[in-house]
């Protein structure tokens, strides 16, 4: 089967290699599509996303690579947007600005009252997930949890990404120290969400590896039994590997597609040109 990768970051944000180090691997393993997806910028000091004053380079850059290698791998541009409301930018701004071939909203910053008071529940720190939780929720993982999945919902309602990231990317840093998985409000609450993608919008939910081959969740995001539901209720999938290093671009893909043919899909969704494009799981 051959493989693509939509949610790719180079050094023009958080990851580690120049982006035509990541178009050479992915031709090695034989991709047919990579698609590059920097974190958007954000109106605040960070470690991880795009600066301002390089977003323009990084779009002329990739577009230089489509050029280059057009007739060895389909090259695409996007960006992976933060959603915080109130405080990030629309994402059709971005899409204008940047011409992207699409879009993948993701929340990694929780907010609870203004600029100051942002959980981030990402990153290799599980003591700043702690410290926001604490200091945020006092310490309720119940309260933090709906506050994620609210601004997921409002995410999709609102700005309406081709992708969704890492759905369940809450569960991370938990370790089920403040909420499980298993209770019932959680569950709940997650039907909901997915609920409102499968009913209000035409939203796509990655199948994201990253989790597992860099040892932070014991699952996929999202999890075997959240797949499950977005099966029954024939919301579209793609698979990702969220590489922040070429060598990550395939990273346990293998046991996703087993996964996901257990489960029951039958299909991915990618993009080409011209729009969204359908490939069997073989």
């Amino acid at each position: 089967m051959n493989y693509f990768n939509l949610h790719t970051h180079s050094h023009f944000c958080d990851g580690k290699e120049a982006p035509e180090e990541y178009v050479k691997r992915a031709i090695t393993l034989g991709f047919h599509t990579l698609g590059f997806s920097s974190h958007a910028p954000v109106p605040f000091e960070n470690k991880f996303a795009i600066r301002e004053d390089r977003l323009e380079e990084y779009f002329q850059t990739i577009r230089d690579l489509k050029i280059k290698y057009h007739d060895r791998i389909s090259i695409l541009l996007s960006l992976e947007i933060d959603f915080i409301p109130g405080i990030t930018k629309d994402f059709a701004g971005f899409v204008k600005t940047g011409n992207l071939d699409y879009t993948i909203g993701g929340v990694h910053l929780i907010r609870k009252k203004g600029i100051e008071d942002l959980w981030f529940i990402d990153g290799p720190l599980q003591e700043r997930y702690d410290e926001g939780i604490e200091k945020l929720f006092n310490g309720h993982g119940r309260k933090g949890v709906e506050a994620y999945y609210n601004q997921v919902l409002e995410m999709v309602g609102t700005q309406k990404p081709d992708i969704i990231a890492h759905f369940d990317k809450i569960k991370m840093h938990n370790k089920n120290r403040y909420f499980s998985e298993e209770e019932g409000w959680y569950k709940d609450l997650v039907w909901k969400t997915l609920k409102f993608i499968a009913d209000e919008s035409d939203c796509i939910i990655e199948v994201n590896t990253r989790g597992l081959y860099k040892k932070r969740s014991d699952t996929f995001f999202p999890s075997p039994a959240i797949l499950e539901q977005i099966h029954h209720l024939k919301i579209p999938v793609t698979l990702s590997s969220d590489a922040h290093q070429p060598q990550e671009l395939n990273g346990y893909y293998e046991e996703a597609l087993k996964l996901m043919k257990e489960i029951g899909f039958k299909e991915l969704v990618y993009f080409d040109k011209k729009g969204r494009i359908t490939q069997d799981i073989k």
